[in-house]
């Protein structure tokens, strides 16, 4: 598995389209996400070898215009959880503690949720994109109460200073019916 992953956010969909095609072809990546969000930006990532994945955000940045560009992000190395919570493929058994973090882009959600699941030993439920959200994501994740506190810390303390962190919150043990409201 190719464990870099890049993203570019535009604030359009034609030049989002446009930034898809350039980083595709710039480099050895294949496309993991390209697809419009609310309101009315675009999304593309690609995963491959960091070099290729870094060459490839700085042409879609390049082509697309540094104006157009909502956020971005190249992870080294990221977190095997982050793709089963972008894809909703998480198998959600139990919720123990309930942890969640809100962000106004989805460049920072992503990067908040590989730096939560790194921090500490907690299980990324999933990364909600924008769709229906104006433009927010949200990252939830499930774990012990302390293990939840210190990964939800820790992922927005990665976001905070970009100005994208909405809020943050941990509930340590929530109603058995929010769990099936929310999964």
């Amino acid at each position: 598995m190719k464990r870099a992953i890049g993203l570019l956010e535009i604030k359009n969909i034609t030049k989002g389209i446009l930034v898809a095609d350039a980083m595709l072809k710039a480099a050895n990546v294949e496309l993991v996400m390209s697809q419009p969000l609310c309101p009315g930006k675009y999304v593309v990532m690609v995963s491959g070898d960091v070099g290729a994945v870094q060459s490839a955000v700085r042409s879609g940045k390049s082509v697309g215009g540094t104006e157009n560009v909502v956020d971005e992000f190249v992870l080294p190395n990221v977190h095997t959880d982050v793709l089963h919570a972008l894809s909703g493929c998480t198998e959600v058994k139990q919720i123990k503690a309930l942890g969640v973090i809100e962000s106004y882009s989805v460049a920072s959600a992503v990067v908040a949720a590989d730096t939560a699941a790194k921090a500490a030993a907690v299980q990324l439920l999933e990364v909600r994109l924008a769709r229906g959200m104006g433009g927010k994501a949200v990252v939830s994740m499930t774990g012990e109460v302390g293990a939840v506190t210190a990964a939800v810390r820790t992922g927005s303390n990665a976001i905070k200073d970009s100005g994208f962190l909405v809020d943050q919150l941990v509930i340590a043990a929530p109603h058995h019916s929010l769990h099936q409201a929310l999964f």
